[in-house]
């Protein structure tokens, strides 16, 4: 089980990505603009370097909705292979059986 300090930080940054999502999004798009004036380019770029480092979505990491673990995610899932071996031992995901030979 994850720190529960670790989920939550993940909780946060999931938050702030959602809420800067658009305002990022306008201003990559002056800054990459090549159309554009230097200048307002420049300062596109100021203001998206002024916004929270935890509002860029490539700061997420996934974790798994059970444990909180980060390592070994299945993304179809959301779950780590821990909990799926776990919950298909136990006939608690559909059509997940564990073979043995």
């Amino acid at each position: 089980m994850a720190k529960k300090a670790m989920v939550e930080r993940e909780k946060k940054r999931e938050r702030l990505v959602a809420k800067y999502a658009a305002k990022r999004a306008e201003l990559k798009e002056i800054a990459t603009d090549e159309s554009k004036p230097m200048e307002e380019r420049f300062k596109a770029r100021l203001k998206l370097a002024k916004l929270p480092r935890n509002s860029a979505a490539n700061r997420l990491h996934n974790r798994c909705q059970l444990t909180g673990r980060p390592h070994a995610y299945y993304r179809k899932l959301k779950i780590s292979r821990i909990m799926l071996r776990e919950l298909g031992s136990t006939g608690q995901l559909p059509g997940v059986v564990k073979s043995s030979w």
